[in-house]
C-alpha cells in the first residue's frame, strides 16, 4: 500500500512539473513573440514620414564562377498613409533591358500589386501573386524582396541578442503570413541603437537556408532616415549573388499617386 501511495505521489509530482514547465514555456514564447513584434514595430516607426525618395542604383549580377554583368536603374518611392509604399524602378542599360520598368504597390492587409513593362513587347504585364517568389529580372532578389516589408506581412519572435564587430544586434525571426511566399522564415539582425537591418537569412519552404542579404554603408538623410547604400544578396544553394549599389538619394521630391500608375510605367524613361 505504501508503495502504491509513493508511486501515485511521484506521478502527481511529475505531472505537476510537466504542467509547470509547459506554462513557463508558454509564457516564454508569449514574451518572445511580444518582444519580436515590438522590435519590428520600432524599426518601422523610425522610418515613417520620409514622404518620397528617389535614387540611382547599379545591379551587379555574379554567377557561381564570379563572372559578372551590370545594369543601371533609377528608383523612386512614394510613402502611403496607412498602407504600404508605391515604388517604380526603371532600367537604363544595358540595351537589352533599357526602358524596362517595374511598378509595385505594397499593401498591409491584402496582396501586393506588381506590374512589369516590357518595351520589346510594348505591353504591361501584371505579376501574379503566386509568382512573388520568382526572381526579379534574373537576379537573386525575389519580387517579394523588393517590396516594402510591412509589419502585418509577418509574425515575429525575438531569438537573442548578438554582438558582431562591437555592434549589438537584436536577432528576430519573422515568418511570412502569405502561404505563397517563397520563404518559411527569415532571421533578421537589427542594431539595438538605430534599429537598422544589417543582415537577413532567408529559409526556403523546406526550412533550409536559401539566401543571405547583407546591408552596409548606411547613411542618414534629413537627420532621421537611414538608407543602406549596398545590398548584397548571396544564394547559398546556387552560388550566385546580386549586389545593389545605391547613390544620389533625394528625399521629398513632390511625387504624387499619378506618378505611380501603369500609364506612368509605360512613360518611364
Amino acid at each position: 500500500m505504501r508503495h502504491l501511495v509513493k508511486t501515485i505521489t511521484l506521478s502527481l509530482i511529475a505531472t505537476s512539473l510537466i504542467t509547470l514547465t509547459t506554462q513557463v514555456q508558454a509564457l516564454t514564447d508569449e514574451a518572445a513573440i511580444a518582444k519580436g513584434l515590438a522590435i519590428a514595430t520600432e524599426a518601422d516607426v523610425r522610418d515613417n514620414g520620409f514622404g518620397d525618395v528617389k535614387s540611382n542604383l547599379t545591379m551587379i549580377l555574379r554567377n557561381k564562377h564570379g563572372e559578372e554583368s551590370k545594369r543601371s536603374m533609377r528608383n523612386k518611392t512614394l510613402e502611403q498613409p496607412n498602407d504600404g509604399d508605391k515604388a517604380l524602378i526603371t532600367f537604363d542599360n544595358p540595351r537589352d533591358v533599357k526602358g524596362t520598368s517595374f511598378l509595385s504597390y505594397t499593401h498591409r492587409a491584402s496582396n501586393d500589386e506588381q506590374w512589369l513593362f516590357l518595351p520589346a513587347l510594348k505591353r504591361v504585364k501584371r505579376i501574379a501573386s503566386s509568382n512573388k517568389s520568382g526572381p526579379f529580372m534574373g537576379s537573386e532578389f525575389a519580387y517579394e524582396d523588393i517590396s516594402s516589408q510591412e509589419i502585418e506581412k509577418y509574425t515575429y519572435r525575438y531569438l537573442k541578442n548578438e554582438t558582431i564587430d562591437n555592434v549589438e544586434f537584436f536577432v528576430i525571426e519573422r515568418d511570412p503570413v502569405d502561404p505563397r511566399s517563397g520563404y518559411s522564415k527569415q532571421h533578421v539582425w537589427i542594431d539595438t541603437q538605430e534599429y537598422r537591418a544589417f543582415k537577413i537569412d532567408f529559409y526556403d519552404r523546406k526550412q533550409d537556408l536559401l539566401k543571405t542579404l547583407n546591408l552596409s554603408d548606411y547613411h542618414q538623410h534629413l537627420n532621421q532616415f537611414w538608407r543602406a547604400n549596398v545590398w548584397a544578396m548571396h544564394n547559398h544553394q546556387t552560388g550566385k549573388s546580386t549586389e545593389l549599389v545605391f547613390s544620389d538619394w533625394t528625399f521629398r521630391n513632390g511625387y504624387a499617386d499619378k506618378d505611380f500608375t501603369t500609364t506612368s510605367l509605360k512613360r518611364a524613361r
